[in-house]
């Protein structure tokens, strides 16, 4: 008698689950995954670990080594030291996934395009120079650079999918934000599952991309609280799992019977329209788009990403803490 499949398995066979995490042992355990997602946070959480501390003065090593050849920008030290160990850790990763590393830009740069460019674009990137110096061959089609859904950072998002660097918009809450990432082309959509849910907002923006032949931007939820909202998502594009969750996962092999909102969606015979899609683009036009996020939910929207980007803000600011009281640090004008 064959045993009974575990929640993951049965999540697996219809949406593509990724690995919300740094830490490698997370990948070996439930892979193979496809994707890795990370953030300022969970890399936070990770590189906390005294068992890093190693990997952190041998960021800090390469950053200056780096700098003193001129092979990155301008930027400030500690800067590329947490950028260095960031993809450290992604590439301990790689071996247990079949696709791509993402990897969060610098959230000081949510509302600077031109910044946000310069982390990541591939003439003048150094995120993509770090993985080539660390691992030289590396297939850098396998990095996805992480990018909050500011307009600014949809714009940047734009330039760099034109120059063939895959991107996520991240924190994404608003319909008007799912319009315009397709519209700039981005790879990816990380709508946050935050305490409001809007489990059905994910489900109402894959139905709309297909109802407008989008097939470029697939929807990865991001942030999920419990199994029953991963299973309430079953059947959508991607989505990305922390390693609790991953856990119960792989343990239980208790499954709601009840159709995933996904499901419902997309089996309906008209468009699931849990919001209110523009009929014009907003590629061209700012002012519309800027207006409709401030007024999504009354406001609600344009303050989640606020809290979000501020929520990464402060975990860059404890990244940059940890470096300086885990590592010799040469002196340099900040």
């Amino acid at each position: 008698m064959a045993s009974e499949k575990t929640g993951l398995e049965v999540l697996r066979e219809t949406t593509i689950v990724d690995c919300d995490t740094m830490d490698e042992e997370v990948a070996k355990s439930f892979g193979k995954f496809q994707d890795c997602t990370s953030n300022q946070a969970i890399a936070y959480g990770e590189l906390s670990k005294m068992k890093y501390t190693e990997l952190l003065q041998a960021s800090a090593e390469d950053a200056k080594r780096l700098l003193d050849l001129g092979t990155v920008p301008d930027v400030r030290p500690i800067e590329l030291v947490i950028e260095i160990a960031m993809v450290r850790l992604a590439l301990k990763i790689v071996p247990h996934i079949s696709g791509r590393v993402h990897i969060q830009t610098n959230p000081y740069y949510s509302y600077s395009t031109e910044k946000t460019v310069l982390n990541a674009l591939s003439t003048t990137n150094w995120i993509e120079r770090i993985f080539r110096y660390l691992t030289p061959g590396f297939d850098t089609s396998r990095i996805c650079i992480k990018i909050p859904s500011t307009w600014e950072g949809m714009m940047a998002c734009r330039t760099l999918e034109l120059n063939g660097i895959s991107t996520l918009a991240t924190t994404l809450f608003a319909p008007c934000q799912a319009v315009l990432a397709a519209e700039v082309g981005c790879t990816y959509i990380a709508p946050f599952v935050d305490p409001d849910k809007l489990l059905g907002f994910c489900a109402s923006i894959q139905r709309y991309y297909k109802d407008k032949g989008v097939t470029k931007t697939k929807v990865l939820p991001a942030s999920l609280t419990s199994t029953e909202e991963i299973f309430a998502l079953k059947g959508v594009d991607h989505i990305t799992i922390a390693p609790g969750l991953l856990q119960q996962l792989a343990k239980s092999t208790s499954v709601p019977s009840t159709p995933s909102l996904i499901d419902k969606a997309m089996s309906a015979v008209d468009s699931a329209e849990a919001f209110t899609y523009p009929k014009t683009s907003y590629l061209n036009d700012p002012a519309a788009y800027r207006l409709e996020f401030t007024r999504d939910r009354k406001g609600a929207s344009e303050e989640k990403l606020v809290q979000a980007i501020n929520i990464f803000c402060d975990m860059q600011d404890k990244l940059e803490s940890l470096v300086y009281a885990r590592v010799h640090f040469w002196k340099h004008d900040e």
